[in-house]
């Protein structure tokens, strides 16, 4: 997979204009395509399909979803591996643009179109054409280094409001309720009642349980 080295020399570096000319030649250029929510994989899967029934491969290259590393808080404090998409609603493909190469990929069923700039109508009303603009190098560079060097974020089932026990550290078997929560920290705050009083503590996902 392309960009995958943590090695920079692995990423794509803004070229000039006869580097940019020959790695579109031989590599095609990066364009972001929009998909219907929540179906980037499918989309993902029936395009690479389309591509091999088609013959394009000589002019799709690669299709990629951008994710980055995270995992999820059971309710019983464990982890889950997951992923997390960096740009929810699309898609990103490596390809040589011509009409035919366009009409394979807009016509991938649940793709709505390509990024790129509307081009008017001549005559008459409603929406034109958009033109598709490939991503520049350092957008591409941008977004696989984003995936490659992120953090794993925490997700959790948890919202302020709900009630949580403690299941580890020093306020164990202390009942509490959520104020806040901190996916990018791992972290909630709650309100526990300590000698009386209501005092917020913040906390590890994975010290808590949701009670139910």
């Amino acid at each position: 997979m392309m960009f995958a080295s943590d090695d920079d020399s692995q990423y794509p570096t803004e070229p000039s204009e006869t580097d940019e000319s020959e790695e579109s030649k031989s590599s095609g250029r990066w364009f972001a395509v929009q998909v219907a929510s929540g179906c980037e994989k499918r989309v993902k899967a029936t395009l690479e399909q389309r591509i091999q029934t088609l013959d394009m491969g000589d002019q799709i290259f690669h299709v990629e979803i951008p994710q980055a590393a995270a995992f999820k808080i059971r309710k019983d404090g464990s982890r889950q591996q997951t992923d997390e998409k960096i740009f929810p609603g699309y898609v990103l493909v490596q390809m040589d643009m011509d009409d035919e190469s366009w009409q394979v990929v807009k016509n991938t069923p649940h793709v709505i179109n390509f990024v790129g700039a509307e081009q008017k109508r001549r005559y008459g009303r409603g929406r034109g054409h958009v033109k598709p603009m490939p991503l520049s190098y350092s957008e591409v560079q941008r977004i696989f280094r984003q995936r490659d060097e992120a953090e794993p974020v925490a997700k959790t089932y948890l919202t302020p409001g709900e009630k949580i026990e403690v299941v580890s550290g020093p306020f164990k078997d202390f009942d509490g309720e959520v104020i806040e929560v901190s996916p990018e920290r791992s972290k909630l705050k709650a309100l526990l009642s300590i000698f009386g009083r209501d005092t917020p503590v913040e906390l590890e996902f994975n010290q808590v349980r949701k009670l139910s």
